[in-house]
């Protein structure tokens, strides 16, 4: 290593971005081109750092494998912010391996921390979650201690285990103190802060009230019988069915729980339902076979009864029945979430993120950017979208998060 790279790795750590340019802006053998890259990503161009690390990757050959798989790992990260999914993450975990077999256990934990944020922005948490319990942390740097504490933290909240993110919550600021880095503090700052705010509202006999984290999880620990509307399932304290899958039953549903303890009309149901106001006799037999259905469902947590003029639902236990709805309403709850973090978006990384067709997404983009929620960035295969970080609630439930196997 000659004395410019080890200069502008030093200037790099020390976070002096500009002073690492001055001693390797001008070269091109591929070591100044990873810095160089590196340098550019710490200045958010994402874009020219990515091409730069390529370059760097191809030209260290297969003979160094050492600085090539610090390649990979640096191209992964600028992968990540720029919320592209596309890299196989196999290539990732092959250069941990890579790394770790070479004795670069900082590197290699850097890539495991780079997989699990993957995990996270996917709403994979389960898999998250046994990346976490598979660090090795011994002899870490704070740094890699404070985002370790920072994404257990996040699958805490996201699975609604309040008291064990706020433990995490406190390992991660104190070893982000302890690093010195302002950013990653704010971050953490960021995260607790949505613990304050409202994440959800509860409808209950014609009365909305927010919630925060806190109280939707004591509400779910509850006797109370929930329709959750932002997971799209039935559940209470001993267990949940998703409807997720059934959005005609998870409809019906919803119409009766927000009635209860009334009932509600059929007709009312087959135009909320079925979008139609001329119902006739298809429409009707329809519903009939629906309610039926959704009966056989419900049948753990609450009976639906036939009134004199439509349906009414009767919970087990004589309990009460509340709908946890969005803080936000409509159906694109799952992109607000995503996009409130304030980075750029491809339509094919969302509909990943989803789940969804591209094709879906790309309507329901359409729909908030005519709404003034979301804009357009770049054209065809270069679009992004973007859209300011929402205020006044928490998008932690709006986050998509893939039916864990617990």
């Amino acid at each position: 290593m000659d004395s410019l790279i080890a200069a502008a790795g030093r200037a790099l750590t020390a976070g002096d971005v500009l002073g690492a340019l001055k001693h390797v802006g001008w070269r091109e053998d591929p070591a100044a081109l990873a810095l160089r890259g590196i340098a550019m990503a710490q200045l958010g161009d994402y874009p020219r750092a990515r091409e730069l690390l390529h370059r760097a990757t191809r030209g260290f050959g297969p003979r160094e494998p050492l600085a090539r798989a610090r390649c990979v790992v640096a191209e992964a990260e600028v992968a990540l912010a720029l919320r592209d999914f596309a890299p196989a993450p196999q290539r990732l975990e092959d250069a941990a391996q890579a790394l770790a077999a070479r004795g670069d256990r900082a590197n290699a934990r850097h890539a495991q921390l780079i997989a699990l944020r993957r995990h996270l922005l996917l709403g994979r948490l389960d898999a998250a979650r046994a990346a976490v319990d598979a660090l090795d942390l011994t002899d870490a740097p704070a740094a890699h201690h404070a985002l370790a504490a920072l994404a257990a933290a996040e699958i805490a909240l996201r699975s609604l285990r309040t008291c064990d993110a706020r433990l995490a919550m406190q390992r991660a600021r104190a070893a982000a103190t302890k690093a010195c880095i302002p950013a990653l503090s704010a971050e953490i700052a960021q995260v607790q802060a949505s613990l304050q705010r409202p994440a959800a509202r509860i409808l209950h006999a014609g009365h909305e009230q927010p919630v925060t984290l806190d109280e939707v999880e004591a509400l779910l620990a509850s006797g109370t019988l929930i329709v959750d509307a932002l997971r799209h399932a039935v559940r209470d304290a001993h267990g949940a069915t998703s409807l997720a899958r059934r959005p005609v039953l998870f409809a019906l549903l919803r119409a009766l729980a927000a009635a209860w303890p009334g009932d509600v009309d059929r007709s009312t149901l087959i135009a909320r339902v079925f979008r139609t106001r001329h119902p006739d006799e298809t429409h009707r037999a329809r519903l009939r076979v629906e309610i039926g259905r959704l009966r056989r469902l419900l049948a753990p947590f609450a009976d639906l009864t036939a009134s004199t003029h439509g349906f009414q639902l009767s919970p087990h236990g004589g309990r009460n029945v509340v709908v946890l709805a969005p803080p936000v309403d409509g159906e694109q709850g799952a992109l607000h979430g995503l996009l409130a973090d304030g980075m750029a978006w491809s339509t094919s990384a969302l509909a990943l993120a989803t789940g969804d067709s591209q094709r879906s997404v790309q309507r329901a983009l359409a729909d908030m950017e005519a709404a003034g929620q979301v804009r357009a960035i770049g054209r065809a295969r270069a679009r992004r979208w973007v859209a300011q970080p929402l205020t006044g609630f928490t998008t932690i439930l709006l986050l998509p998060a893939l039916p864990s196997s617990a």
